[in-house]
């Protein structure tokens, strides 16, 4: 008898955590605000500060202060610190309070100076308005005319003068640095000339044969082989631009502004439960949350290396097939397992369950309490 081969469960490996997702919020604001003067970059510090202002003041203010240049929001970092502090719904205290107000104030101050940037741009763009200005497709057809156009025009007086002349579509490109959707009005000049040397080679139009009458047949058959080549060359032309286009990669929002607007239940007497901060679910690998409600256990996996991304009050990237969520019959004897015990252990636990287990939609509520997240 055969002996079955041993499965090894596939298991994500542990990333480090960085940036905003990684604050030390647990260990309290000065934490906090060490970590920002040495590991936040300037970026995520604009950020954050932005994402305060929105929601701190009033849209004509928000418009004045984010007008003002952006070191004015990474120079202090422990302004950051504390937007950051704000934005996470971290509790209040007597040195935070201070910094909250202080932070305020600053930023108060930063309205009447953008009013004044505000006002110098409008005139500008009143200035600006006097002049003629093309737009990119403008641009592009100018420069078609005024390069490859007149290649084909000096091609085709040469034609008309006798000469037998061809020119290299694909390398006149590059020399104008023409790009791919330069080929469109290029290739309906050349299909034109292509259909009436055809038409009078092949004496399919009676206009056609009379209008080239003067050109014997083997010159009509070089100017359709021309023509025939210089349409391949754009074929090239448009799959070189393809191949080379930059393809656009998402960037995941900062974790700050991925939580902004999740529901979740902050603490539960009845089970004696406590939510853990939602920030620590960005770029985890293994989420437990429990419905107070519904009695609903769920567990969420991901294998995509960018962790959890939280959008609104749902949890995207997680993987349907190994996720799973449970009505647990004894709650009281269940959650403190998936508090305390390893991932396996907790595994061994859900498949004794008599209920059946189903794929969760990911969706968070104000009856949803976040009990545990890890990175494997």
């Amino acid at each position: 008898m055969a002996i079955p081969k041993r499965t090894r469960k596939k298991t994500v490996r542990a990333r480090a955590r960085s940036g905003l997702a990684a604050a030390p919020i647990d260990k309290g604001f000065d934490a906090v605000k060490y970590y920002f003067h040495l590991d936040i970059d300037k970026k995520d510090m604009v950020s954050v500060m932005k994402t305060y202002i929105k929601n701190h003041f009033k849209k004509n203010d928000q418009k004045a202060i984010l007008s003002n240049p952006d070191y004015k929001f990474w120079n202090m970092t422990h302004y950051a610190a504390t937007a950051f502090w704000v934005n996470t719904n971290q509790p209040e205290t007597d040195q935070t309070k201070k910094y909250s107000n202080a932070l305020q104030k600053y930023l108060e101050d930063l309205i009447e100076p953008g009013k004044d940037l505000l006002k110098e741009k409008a005139e500008e763009s009143k200035e600006k308005g006097n002049v003629i200005t093309f737009s990119p497709m403008q641009r592009l057809q100018r420069k078609i005319s005024n390069t490859i156009m007149q290649d084909l025009i000096d091609l085709e007086d040469e034609w008309i003068e006798g000469e037998t002349t061809t020119i290299d579509i694909y390398n006149l490109f590059k020399k104008h640095g023409l790009s791919g959707s330069a080929t469109i009005p290029v290739r309906e000049l050349i299909e034109g000339w292509l259909t009436d040397y055809e038409d009078a080679y092949e004496k399919r139009c009676d206009q056609a044969v009379e209008g080239y009458s003067h050109l014997k047949r083997p010159e009509l058959k070089r100017r359709v082989k021309a023509c025939q080549d210089m349409l391949l060359d754009l074929d090239r032309i448009k799959s070189a631009a393809k191949a080379s286009r930059n393809v656009r990669v998402k960037q995941p929002k900062a974790a700050d502004k991925q939580i902004s607007k999740v529901k979740y239940k902050k603490e539960d007497t009845e089970f004696k439960l406590v939510s853990i901060n939602p920030i620590q679910m960005v770029g985890k690998s293994r989420l437990y949350i429990f419905n107070t409600k519904s009695r609903m256990l769920t567990e969420f996996i991901t294998e995509s290396t960018n962790g959890f991304e939280i959008s609104g009050t749902t949890i995207k990237n997680f993987d349907t097939v190994n996720s799973r969520t449970v009505r647990l019959r004894k709650p009281d004897e269940f959650l403190p397992l998936v508090l305390t015990k390893t991932p396996n252990q907790i595994d061994k636990e859900w498949k004794s369950l008599t209920t059946k287990s189903s794929v969760p939609n990911g969706r968070l509520n104000v009856d949803t309490i976040l009990l545990r997240v890890l990175d494997k």
